[in-house]
């Protein structure tokens, strides 16, 4: 854990986006697996309930939590290859006389596949009063 970013950014170079370096700081997205985080340090404690000029809780003092900066790795990791020969879906099984009867083995492999969709997507459906956004094709906005 670093104390400010600009000691967690020094402490990898090469590693993280750094926009100190202007554009010779970013990475290529296929290297960017490593992301800084904020942490608060710990919580302050609570206040304890006083009366002041007719209420409560009075204006407690204005804390600042302390935080740190740690460096988070991601990655893909690659699953097995998928089967080649297809198997029944399980919203398929789960209507058959015999779906009660189905195994341990049989319920693994059945949450394990792959969703595949029941028909193929249907073209966006505009609609009387919506019409797509000029700088965005793909958003719908109201017309009315």
């Amino acid at each position: 854990m670093f104390a400010s970013r600009e000691a967690a950014l020094d402490a990898f170079p090469g590693r993280l986006d750094d926009e100190r370096g202007g554009a010779a700081g970013l990475l290529a997205p296929e290297d960017r697996y490593c992301v800084l985080r904020e942490r608060a340090q710990a919580p302050p404690a609570p206040l304890e309930p006083a009366m002041r000029d007719g209420r409560r809780w009075g204006k407690g003092p204005a804390r600042k939590l302390k935080t740190s900066f740690r460096l988070t790795v991601s990655y893909w990791k690659i699953g097995p290859e998928a089967p080649q020969a297809p198997t029944p879906q399980a919203r398929d099984l789960r209507r058959k006389s015999g779906a009660a009867k189905l195994d341990a083995g049989q319920l693994r492999a059945l949450a394990e596949q792959p969703l595949r969709p029941v028909r193929p997507q249907q073209p966006l459906d505009v609609g009387l009063f919506e019409a797509p956004a000029p700088e965005a094709p793909h958003i719908l906005i109201p017309d009315e």
